[in-house]
């Protein structure tokens, strides 16, 4: 049986949960987990991160900064299909939401940076990206003053290369999305969210949806195959290396389309969806997710619901700035 087969039926092994009743509240071992409403960051760091963040010398033309495509205004990711790079470039996979990226085990979608600061200089270096070499950035930023001392206020060794990747990577931490509605029903407010959206979430769990998308980011803490009930890529009728997914990191077979799973908090605001930008909607990602993940047509009842508990993830967005 394929790996990635048994690893779905011990996930929904372990998630045999009842329908909820939709007029009480979450019982305390939710499978979702409300998001802090504070972080610990050092605020002098986070706030030169956050100029870094959104500074164009960080690239290596002067022509888009991370904010450029990680656009707080549309969930910390992009609208269009693929982001435009520095030389006009366009990157290979749909740009995923910096948004509480900070729970995340892994980032990317093939999950080649383990840490926000190994990805933070991945994407400074990438030549469809940012494209900059770390001295001649070094530096730009080293010859503004105000840079100079904001770095000797935060790090005792000043600019340097990990002090930029760490100052960007503290700023990116901060970027959480607290005060969800499905966060307050799950701190016990029952009214926080209507009885049409407590039963969508009772679908999203009875469904199997839950095994790949739970915790306090829903999603982002395991790797899964595109493709587990069907096979998505020949459908589809054409690849690209961006196809290969975590294979393209590892090199064996056995993780080839498997990717980082998405977390799904704000996901009403981040379309295109999935690392090829395929779905333009939240209806037809669902419809995607059952049929290759769980090897049905999504009832278009129970597709409404689920939708509906998606965007109880919304979060407060304010403090994302």
């Amino acid at each position: 049986m394929n790996a990635h087969i048994k690893q779905r039926i011990l996930h929904l092994a372990l998630v045999v949960l009842p329908l909820a009743s939709p007029c009480i509240a979450a019982p305390l071992n939710e499978p979702i987990k409300p998001l802090p409403r504070w972080h610990t960051e050092d605020a002098g760091r986070a706030e030169l991160g956050r100029r870094l963040f959104n500074d164009k010398r960080l690239s290596a033309n002067g022509a888009v900064a991370c904010s450029s495509c990680h656009q707080l205004d549309r969930g910390g990711a992009d609208d269009k299909r693929l982001s435009v790079g520095l030389n006009g470039d366009l990157t290979l996979v749909n740009t995923p939401t910096v948004l509480n990226a900070s729970l995340n085990f892994r980032q990317f979608w093939n999950g080649r940076a383990a840490t926000l600061e190994a990805q933070v200089d991945d994407v400074i270096r990438n030549p469809r990206e940012m494209g900059s070499e770390w001295p001649a950035l070094l530096a730009r930023l080293a010859a503004d003053e105000t840079y100079r001392d904001a770095f000797e206020s935060s790090y005792a060794d000043g600019v340097t290369q990990a002090n930029v990747q760490n100052a960007i990577a503290t700023y990116e931490r901060t970027l959480l999305t607290p005060k969800a509605r499905f966060d307050l029903f799950l701190e016990g407010d029952s009214t926080a969210i209507s009885d049409e959206e407590k039963t969508g979430y009772a679908r999203f769990k009875q469904s199997g949806c839950i095994s790949c998308h739970q915790g306090m980011n829903v999603g982002g803490n395991m790797f899964q195959k595109f493709g587990v009930m069907g096979d998505y890529f020949k459908d589809k009728g054409s690849s690209s290396e961006a196809d290969l997914g975590r294979f393209s990191v590892t090199g064996r077979d056995e993780d080839r389309h498997v990717f980082k799973v998405p977390g799904l908090r704000n996901v009403e605001l981040t379309a295109p969806y999935f690392h090829d930008a395929s779905a333009q909607t939240l209806e037809d990602a669902v419809d995607v997710m059952f049929k290759y993940q769980l090897g049905r047509k999504a009832d278009p009842e129970d597709k409404r619901l689920i939708i509906l508990f998606l965007k109880t993830l919304t979060g407060e967005t304010k403090g994302a700035q």
